[in-house]
């Protein structure tokens, strides 16, 4: 536990460095899109996460990879400066942390909240900005909506917002009445 809030806590100071110079470069908003398709591309490839963990790759196989795969995707001079960094100084390990904590940096900055929603099937557009209206007038922050598919839901919608869950999804209501009804047999 502890070597865990120590590693979020190198990983916050690294966030709070990319964030500081990107504010210095104006680049806040190349360095966000970098660092978002990056961190989409370790959700994505199970190779590449094992490689940014592996302490079995030299810090020179990391800077190579990871030049590589940052000029394949475009990223910013500056961006493939600070991966470069991290790989140099054995912390790419990190690097799903540090993106995390840019993030949520950013957010905080902006007035911005992260939201998650999971739907039974893709929502359209307006939808979409349906449902960013509605959570801005219940927190009054500007939600920043990351949505996901989940077919078992079966219809209906759950909503996180920070610690909160709104869960309006028809499995849970069938389930609360299934609990119900295993309730009212006991009675």
């Amino acid at each position: 536990m502890a070597d865990q809030r120590h590693a979020a806590g190198i990983a916050e100071r690294y966030a709070t460095a990319i964030l500081e110079l990107a504010q210095e470069e104006r680049a806040v908003d190349t360095v966000e899109r970098d660092l978002t398709a990056l961190g989409s591309m370790l959700s994505s490839s199970a190779e590449l996460g094992r490689f940014v963990r592996s302490p079995i790759f030299s810090r020179t196989d990391h800077a190579k990879g990871m030049k590589a795969l940052l000029a394949k995707a475009g990223a910013s001079a500056l961006t493939t400066r600070f991966v470069q960094t991290l790989a140099a100084k054995r912390r790419l390990f990190l690097l799903a942390e540090v993106i995390k904590a840019f993030r949520k940096e950013l957010a905080r900055i902006r007035g911005e909240v992260d939201a998650e929603v999971i739907a039974a099937r893709p929502l359209s557009d307006d939808q979409l900005n349906e449902l960013k209206a509605t959570i801005r007038s219940k927190i009054g922050r500007e939600p920043r909506l990351e949505s996901r598919i989940d077919p078992s839901l079966l219809g209906g919608l759950v909503v996180k917002v920070g610690s909160r869950m709104i869960d309006s999804s028809l499995r849970s209501k069938l389930d609360g009445i299934r609990h119900a009804m295993r309730g009212t047999r006991n009675s």
